[in-house]
């Protein structure tokens, strides 16, 4: 008779996950293999394989969660009210599930294109879901041309911030939200 799940599965599944990323992160996903990240989160290679079967599935797992999570914090942003506070509440809920996930973000970025087709694609689609929600919020704040440039414009503020940013130094995630939302209303406004 197969073994039930342990009680704390999901949270030790979510350990591994988080130390893999930041594994990955800082290693290049390509170079690191299953038993260097066993090593990282100081657990054998046997209990990874317990969880997951490949590194891909690693990965895909990773990068899930991190585009679920992402997918679900903007689409919880209400679409009613002004279309500015749309937007501000908008890049406000992005940089907010941001925090704390530079090392998924990297690989989203860096690795989500090593996957097989079928992993990729519903990830792709989780990803084609916040662009379609920024452009709507776009297109109500005024942008009427250049839509996906102005869109992936707004993301390419928001995506880089993990790259410079250091805590507790200079701007605030949320002011810097505060500026990003003002330049671009500011900048719809002249277009």
């Amino acid at each position: 008779m197969p073994r039930g799940l342990a009680r704390d599965h999901a949270e030790k599944r979510a350990a591994l996950r988080k130390g893999a990323a930041v594994h990955f992160a800082e290693h290049g996903y390509d170079r690191a293999s299953m038993a260097s990240v066993a090593g990282a989160c100081g657990v054998s290679k046997a209990l990874i394989y317990h969880y997951y079967g490949s590194k891909e599935t690693l990965l895909f797992d990773i990068l899930d969660g991190h585009l679920g999570a992402l997918v679900q914090a903007v689409e919880n942003v209400p679409a009613t009210g002004a279309p500015e506070d749309q937007l501000r509440a908008l890049v406000q809920a992005i940089l907010a599930n941001y925090r704390d996930a530079d090392a998924e973000h990297k690989l989203q970025i860096d690795a989500l294109d090593t996957l097989p087709a079928e992993m990729k694609a519903p990830l792709i689609d989780l990803q084609r879901r916040l662009v379609a929600r920024m452009s709507d919020v776009m297109q109500a704040v005024g942008v009427t041309g250049e839509l996906r440039a102005v869109t992936m414009t707004v993301f390419g503020m928001l995506n880089w911030f993990y790259m410079w940013h250091r805590p507790d130094k200079g701007i605030s995630r949320e002011a810097y939200g505060d500026l990003v939302t003002d330049m671009v209303l500011g900048g719809v406004r002249e277009l």
